[in-house]
């Protein structure tokens, strides 16, 4: 089998509350970035690589009418929150020790991998990886995973993608390809068991 891994909320930390808590006290004003920032489709056109950092935060400090600065520092913040699961990657060496490819299927924006790639290593785990922001295509949409399962040869029925978020999974579903909803390292383990991949 082909396991394909998402990565923010699965492989590394995902938890914009916390990233908007480091920077904003206010409830009210928080509440106002998730909407305005996390939840805008800004976000999107970012992990699509369609709109650069520059500009998201100059669009988001007019939206939400905080300073320019307190927007920057919240970007900043974004890149060094995304820290290693390690039960994961452990649960990666197992599925490759048993003989299965490995990929990595992301919506993450440059600024993000880019980091990751400098930080860590465990990106060479992986077989192949498609990062959304690299390709200008972003899940659920069918093209992203078309054009991993097209890259890399493989056979939609033969896969299984992994990730945190049930639209992302249905998009997947679509093309034929098997999905497990990500919660915590230990209950994807246990599905990969029940699916015979560990």
């Amino acid at each position: 089998m082909n396991i394909v891994f998402d990565l923010g909320g699965v492989v590394v930390l995902w938890q914009p509350d916390q990233i908007i808590r480091a920077t904003f006290e206010d409830k009210r004003t928080r509440e106002k970035v998730k909407l305005e920032i996390f939840e805008h489709p800004d976000w999107l056109d970012l992990d699509r690589g369609v709109l650069d950092t520059s500009e998201a935060i100059e669009r988001a400090a007019v939206r939400t009418k905080l300073p320019d600065a307190m927007i920057r520092e919240l970007f900043h913040q974004i890149p060094p929150s995304l820290t290693p699961v390690f039960e994961t990657i452990n649960l990666i060496r197992s599925v490759k020790r048993n003989g299965h490819k490995v990929f990595a299927l992301s919506n993450i924006h440059l600024a993000s991998i880019e980091y990751i790639e400098r930080m860590y290593s465990f990106l060479d785990l992986f077989d192949g990886i498609v990062i959304s922001s690299r390709i200008q295509k972003v899940k659920p949409d069918a093209e992203i995973f078309e054009y991993l399962l097209n890259k890399y040869g493989l056979v939609a029925e033969e896969t299984i993608f992994i990730d945190d978020t049930e639209a992302n999974l249905m998009g997947a579903v679509k093309l034929g390809i098997q999905p497990i909803r990500f919660e915590t390292p230990d209950q994807c383990e246990e599905e990969l068991k029940r699916m015979g991949c560990i």
